[in-house]
């Protein structure tokens, strides 16, 4: 496993250095400070993601061009690192965000109204997994069409998966 944490940013980065681009181009394109696009791009280099193509003279600074290294496939188990690190930070921003309003609704006098759909699903095949989470996400998509008005109070809704813990 390689020693980085692909967040939808530093994806969002590879998927850019494609073509060869210095952080600061990166930052005009992604509206982000030019040194939070440096420490990720300077991760993704120490990873051996990407690799040094070019160093120019700018403005009294060497800018440094990058581009991800050609014929490099993100490896399986970094895609699912990032994906249950993504997981685990969702559940992470949820839980906070619903602290937080639980919080100030009950200093308020007031319920926090929420819901939760939980269920269990049995997966015959690997395969099975990616079509479920293409069906879901349709489905709900399709729902929240139906509900959703601009005039109307957001509700974030989250759908998680992971394995289930065995039974002791």
């Amino acid at each position: 496993m390689l020693g980085v944490e692909l967040s939808p940013l530093r994806r969002s980065l590879l998927e850019l250095l494609r073509s060869p681009a210095s952080a600061t181009q990166l930052a005009a394109v992604l509206d982000l400070p030019r040194q939070r696009v440096n420490y990720h791009v300077r991760a993704l280099e120490q990873a051996g993601l990407v690799e040094l193509v070019e160093q120019r003279q700018r403005r009294g600074c060497v800018e440094r061009v990058l581009r991800a290294k050609p014929g490099r496939e993100i490896a399986a188990d970094v895609q699912d690192q990032f994906a249950a690190t993504h997981l685990v930070s969702v559940a992470e921003d949820t839980a906070r965000d619903v602290e937080r309003m639980s919080t100030a609704a009950a200093d308020a006098g007031k319920r926090l109204l929420t819901f939760t759909v939980e269920t269990t699903v049995r997966f015959g095949a690997p395969g099975d997994v990616h079509e479920f989470t293409s069906d879901l996400a349709e489905a709900v998509r399709q729902i929240a069409l139906k509900y959703d008005t601009e005039s109307g109070r957001p509700y974030r809704v989250v759908a998680l998966g992971h394995p289930g813990v065995a039974d002791e």
